[in-house]
This record gives structure tokens, sequence and C-alpha cells, in this order.
């Protein structure tokens, strides 16, 4: 009870999966505060600095999946290129969006909590 394939099909059951324009099925994962700890580290001090770099590695780093291939939260700034080159601008175009709606909900639901 509570092992790691508990912890796996609980991450799924709870993943969004977005399709970008070539038509990929893009699973993504959560970003919290110890996977953006672990982006610092991998991109480095002086990549850490670069905001368009460390915005592309960010929406790189929330891929968990391209068309059921998974794909391990980036270690290193190579690991880094690696999944931006798979993603290509269609697959990052995608991420985005999403990370936008996102917050667009995220707002909406403050504001209408506000109410």
């Amino acid at each position: 009870m509570g092992g790691p394939q508990s912890r796996i099909v609980a991450a799924a059951e709870t993943a969004t999966t977005i399709t970008d324009t070539l038509g990929r099925k893009l699973v993504l994962r959560r970003i919290g505060a110890l996977e953006k700890l672990r982006l610092f580290k991998a991109v480095g001090p002086q990549l850490g600095q670069n905001e368009p770099y460390l915005a592309m590695a960010l929406l790189a780093c929330a891929v968990a999946a391209i068309d059921d291939l998974p794909l391990p939260a980036p270690a290193n700034e190579g690991q880094i290129e690696m999944i931006v080159q798979k993603l290509g601008d269609e697959g990052l175009a995608a991420v985005a969006g999403a990370f936008q709606a996102a917050q667009a909900d995220k707002r909406a639901n403050q504001d209408s909590a506000k109410n």
C-alpha cells in the first residue's frame, strides 16, 4: 500500500494530456517547488540567469511523455536540449499554451473566490 506503483498510477491519473499541431500526445507533469529547484540545478548558475533559456527549459521539464514514450525530468543541460529538440516549436507552443490556460483558470478561480 502506497508503494512506487501506486504513486505512478496516481500521477498518471492527475496528469494533463495535450496534443500539439503535429498530432503528438504530450503528457505534462506538475512542476512544483522541488522540480523547479532541480531544474535550476540542471541549468547551472550561468544559464539560470538567462530568462529566455530558463523559460524554454521549464516548458521542456514539464513534459513527462511524448506519444506514450516517457521522458524523465532532465538533470543537466544536455538532457534539457534533447527534450527541446524532440518537442520542436510545435511541442513547445502546445506546452506554453497549456501553461497559459492553466494560469487563466487559476486567476478566474481566485477572482470568483473573492466574490
